[in-house]
This record gives structure tokens, C-alpha cells and sequence, in this order.
């Protein structure tokens, strides 16, 4: 439990922030930053504010999927059940128990479904601090918690804030594959892969893409890192277990599913959310990273796709799959009829270079 002006400096850490990482997609940070940076300003009658972490700790190696070229690495917090249906329900009964036992006042419930600033939140009431990839880090449950908050009118005891634990450990920083921590406790949203994978709308960098490897949506290899990890715990609640079929699910099954299978596979899952031409767009790179030129004929049929994310991903993907001559016969069945600059520009780079 802390109290709305548990972090003093939260303008100015967010403006920090701000300023390093939140371009573009990231627009909307800047637009609720008054209310992310004073929960008071959110909600004027905030009195006490109650942060719940709700571990989701896998089974096993977080990172094994990477070391299957085949198959596509899915983050470990959307192998399941979203978390926000999850935790949500049981927020609310919560919330309710505690009006009940006070005999008065209001509350409000939050799961990542307002500006909201949870991480410095979470450390002022002590569930654990913000490790140097800037994520949440408990002693009990490692990198492996989802944050949720109710915001209530009761004035109730604050906790001690927890501090941080992290030393000159650099794992984190160290595991990341595309460098994206200019500095400990920063990072660089425009080079991470989750937010490159799940947030951003447009074509993925070049320089991403080979580091990106088979890793289709978010990325945990900065929380794996973590040492405190050996303290972590798998989930126990049953709807934050992973699927099995989304542990590892084969490239060459997912580039094929069309728009309806693609909702139905991912229905009541997190990755749903980025929408089907972006989903192909990232199991393209992976493809394309794979190396295996069997896969050759199911990037060739999304050449033709109708949004130009997926045919220009389709395009490097061949690049990578095909020796010179053959991509060029594959250029001159479809450049002629291509009208987007970007895919256009897909085809004139590998037609010039053929390197991985």
C-alpha cells in the first residue's frame, strides 16, 4: 500500500522517459503524461492506493523456444489467457471486500487500463523495485509479476518502500539483442523488441530484424537474465499457465492462418491485439531468420498480400531464403505491379545485396 505522493519526482521521470523513448506509436504516453506523473490527477478523491503483483512465472526455460529456428518465440505473459480478464475479475472482488469491511468509502480498479505510473507505484509500497531494464523486480517472484492497482478514498497505513537490490549486475542490460539500454534504468523504446513487435504500426528497421531472430511477439530476455529469477515461482493460477500450443507454435502453420483463423487461434489471448497484418509481418522476419528454404513457397504466396506490412517482410523473408538469380525471377514477376514505395524498396535491396 502507498499513498498518491509516494513519488515526488514521477514528472519528471516520466518526461525523462519521454524524451528517450516515446515517438510515434508512443504518442499516447505524452498525451495522459499529467495523469500518469499524479494519480491525483486521474482521480482528485485518491487517498490510499493499494498495488497487487500477480506472479506469472513459466514453466521451465522462458528462452527455449529461441533455440528452435523453426518455431515461433511467443513472450511468456501472452501464452495464455489475457491477463487483464484475469486479474480484473478478481481486483473487483477485492475491492468490494475492502469497501465492506471499512463500512464506507469508493474505490477504483486499474490493470494497465489507465495512465497509471505502476512500476514506481509498486516499489513505494514495497512489492519490489524497478530493476535496471526498468521493470518491475521482486525478491519473491523475480521478473515474473503482473501489477494491477486500487485506487481507494480510505486513508489507510502506508508500507515501506522496497530498494534496490540490483548492484552492478548487468545481465539485463548485457542479454538484450538489439541494445536497447543506452544506460542502467533506461531504455530505448524504438529498439526493444516488444515494443517493435507489438506497438509499432509500421515496417521494422533492418537493423532489427536479424536481431529480432524467431522472437514473432514481445521478448523476455532482459527479465530471464535477471538472477533474482532464481527465486521465482511458476504461476499457480490455472488461466496464467501456458497453452501448450503456444509454446511453441511452428512458423510454417502460423504464416498460413488468414485473418479468421488467426482471431480464433488467438481468441481470448493478448497477441490478438496487434491485428493480422502485423502478426505476419513479424512470423515473416522470423521466417526469414529461420534459414529454411522449405518455407520458400508460403512467403512467396505473401507477395500478393494485401497490406504492404506483410509483402514487404514477404520480400526480405526471400531475400534470405532464396540464392541471387532466383529472387530476381521473383522480382520480375512482381515489382511491375507493385505500387508501395516500401515493398518497392524491399525488392531493389535485395536484388543489390544478397548478404544475411
Amino acid at each position: 500500500m502507498t499513498t498518491p505522493d509516494a513519488i515526488p519526482d514521477a514528472p519528471a521521470r516520466l518526461r525523462d522517459w519521454l524524451a528517450r523513448g516515446a515517438q510515434g506509436d508512443m504518442d499516447w504516453m505524452a498525451q495522459t503524461q499529467d495523469r500518469r506523473a499524479d494519480p491525483r490527477v486521474l482521480w482528485s478523491e485518491v487517498r490510499s492506493i493499494i498495488v497487487l503483483g500477480v506472479n506469472y512465472g513459466p514453466q521451465g526455460d522462458a528462452l527455449a523456444t529461441l533455440g528452435n529456428p523453426s518455431a515461433g518465440n511467443i513472450s511468456v505473459y501472452a501464452r495464455h489467457r489475457d491477463y487483464h480478464d484475469v486479474i480484473k475479475g478478481k481486483l473487483k472482488m477485492l475491492a468490494s471486500w475492502l469497501i465492506a469491511q471499512a463500512g464506507e468509502g469508493d474505490v477504483k480498479v486499474f490493470v494497465d487500463t489507465a495512465p497509471v505510473m505502476e512500476k514506481p507505484l509498486a516499489q513505494a509500497a514495497g512489492l519490489g523495485w524497478q530493476g535496471r531494464h526498468t521493470n518491475l523486480v521482486s525478491r519473491e517472484f523475480g521478473s515474473w509479476l503482473f501489477l494491477a492497482s486500487i485506487f481507494t478514498t480510505l486513508d489507510l497505513a502506508p508500507d515501506a518502500p522496497e530498494i534496490d537490490h540490483c548492484g552492478s549486475c548487468s545481465a539485463c542490460l548485457d542479454a538484450c539483442p538489439t541494445q536497447a539500454f543506452p544506460a542502467p534504468y533506461q531504455l530505448d523504446a524504438r529498439r526493444c523488441i516488444s515494443y517493435l513487435t507489438i506497438e509499432h504500426k509500421g515496417h521494422i528497421a533492418q537493423e532489427f530484424r536479424a536481431p529480432m531472430g524467431n522472437r514473432i511477439y514481445g521478448c523476455d530476455d532482459c527479465l530471464a537474465a535477471c538472477p533474482w529469477n532464481k527465486f521465482a515461482q511458476e504461476a499457480r493460477e490455472i488461466k496464467l499457465i501456458a497453452r501448450a500450443d503456444l509454446e511453441a507454435p511452428e512458423l510454417a502453420d502460423l504464416v498460413q492462418l488468414d485473418d479468421d483463423a488467426f482471431r480464433a487461434f488467438f481468441s481470448g489471448g493478448p497477441v490478438k491485439r496487434i491485428g493480422h497484418a502485423r502478426f505476419l509481418r513479424n512470423v515473416l522476419i522470423a521466417i526469414g531468420n529461420a534459414g529454411d528454404a522449405s518455407l520458400l513457397p508460403l512467403v512467396v504466396e505473401r507477395l500478393t498480400h494485401e497490406s504492404p506490412l506483410v509483402r514487404a517482410m514477404a520480400v526480405w523473408a526471400a531475400s534470405r531464403l532464396c540464392d541471387h538469380d532466383s529472387f530476381k525471377a521473383l522480382a520480375r514477376g512482381h515489382v511491375s505491379r507493385e505500387t508501395d514505395l516500401d515493398v518497392r524498396a524491399e525488392w531493389a535491396r535485395g536484388c543489390g545485396d544478397m548478404a544475411p
